[in-house]
């Protein structure tokens, strides 16, 4: 494959993110820069710069004198980053209460009404697609590019650890309860609810992955 941008390193790393994503380069593994020089038809130079911005923003670690691997997301991590992001997300609701236009809230209402039939289909793919639109709208809706880049750089590391919090008992369900919590504040203008329930909302996303995590475990003792 020949890429070809008039910002290589770019190029590069949004193709090395990608596989990244979806598992083409696995957690752990070692990035074979020989390897993909020849694959990506590309030199050295281009591929250490994108490595370079692939471990800014946490994606691969460098190893002196063993090269970069695909970084893994470890459950320290996930108790980390979920505290914050409830945070973050949190205040983007908060704002997006204040600054919603009723254009805006018609917008999200057609998003909700596809969240919920997508639950009640149990359509996990739809309703993980129609969810990740609508927490971009809120963030979107609270014009802060700073929350916006921060929330952002946070997501790409929980997408390293490819999670299903969908699948635990009760989730879907429960989701859906919490987003239309969101959506009701949202509508009513409360700036403090919106943000309480954001809050809840990601604060049970980690509980359901850690309830997850304690079903694999059992099964595999």
């Amino acid at each position: 494959m020949r890429v070809v941008h008039n910002s290589l390193h770019e190029q590069v790393a949004d193709t090395l993110r990608q596989e990244i994503f979806s598992g083409s380069l696995a957690p752990g593994s070692f990035v074979d820069e020989v390897a993909l020089c020849e694959r990506l038809e590309i030199s050295r130079t281009p591929l250490r710069e994108a490595l370079k911005v692939l471990t800014a923003e946490g994606l691969v670690r460098h190893e002196p004198r063993r090269g970069c691997f695909v970084n893994e997301v470890t459950e320290r991590d996930l108790d980390d980053i979920f505290p914050v992001i409830a945070l973050l997300e949190g205040r983007c609701a908060h704002e997006a209460a204040l600054h919603a236009s009723d254009a805006d809230l018609a917008a999200l209402e057609v998003l909700h009404d596809k969240l919920q039939k997508a639950a009640r289909h149990k359509r996990i793919v739809d309703y993980y697609d129609t969810n990740y639109a609508i927490h971009e709208a809120i963030i979107t809706l609270a014009d802060n590019r700073w929350l916006a880049q921060v929330i952002g750089d946070l997501r790409k590391i929980l997408k390293l650890a490819r999670l299903q919090q969908l699948h635990a008992p009760g989730r879907l369900e429960q989701s859906l309860s919490e987003h239309m919590a969101v959506f009701a504040a949202l509508k009513a203008r409360d700036a403090e609810g919106a943000e309480a329930a954001m809050r809840t909302h990601l604060t049970r996303q980690r509980e359901a992955l850690r309830e997850l995590a304690r079903q694999q475990s059992r099964r595999l003792a």
